[in-house]
């Protein structure tokens, strides 16, 4: 990362339309760290094949919350796909947490879907299996290849927008209609 470009944490990456990678093709991912050494975030938009229940049998972790079992699981990236990523808004001391901003966390321990299973857990939580990693200067390539739009993150995006909104929705907080721009090719 150069001098004059600052830290991307704390920020929704939105692919836009020339961004052909099927892993990240319309995809929004919430930048949690950003540094010389490179990016990690996770896709905030893409629905797994998986629900929270699931991952509470997988992991022995009882509920009773009907709706919470059925809450989708999200494709967080390609990378660590066999780990679990908890986004949320709880300043609790949780056993492994990073602070991306004031007010949202990643979480990437258990303690947290116990609680959640407990209905103790965040107000506001999304649960995704793997993460997106950028090496050093990939990031900055990317963004510079126009593969990418920078948006400061947003909590109505990532916890009240549907998932099939969310892209459109990213890029018109900066003023962008994803669907005019030249190279879309599809409808929403």
């Amino acid at each position: 990362m150069s001098a004059l470009s600052p830290p991307l944490a704390n920020h929704l990456l939105v692919a836009l339309p020339s961004l052909v990678d099927p892993l990240f093709a319309r995809s929004v991912a919430l930048i949690c760290q950003h540094d010389d050494n490179g990016a990690m975030g996770v896709v905030v938009n893409q629905a797994s094949d998986f629900t929270l229940g699931d991952v509470f049998a997988q992991m022995d972790i009882a509920t009773d919350d009907a709706d919470l079992r059925a809450v989708p699981v999200l494709n967080g990236g390609p990378v660590h796909t066999e780990r679990g990523f908890v986004i949320h808004d709880d300043a609790r001391g949780w056993d492994s947490s990073l602070k991306v901003a004031e007010g949202l966390f990643l979480t990437t321990s258990r303690d947290i879907l116990e609680a959640m299973a407990r209905g103790e857990g965040p107000r506001n939580a999304l649960v995704t299996l793997g993460c997106a990693g950028w090496g050093a200067g990939q990031m900055e390539q990317e963004l510079a290849e126009n593969s990418w739009l920078t948006v400061p993150a947003d909590a109505a995006v990532l916890f009240s927008t549907p998932l099939d909104e969310r892209w459109q929705l990213a890029a018109s907080r900066i003023g962008v209609d994803l669907f005019r721009l030249t190279g879309y090719s599809g409808h929403a």
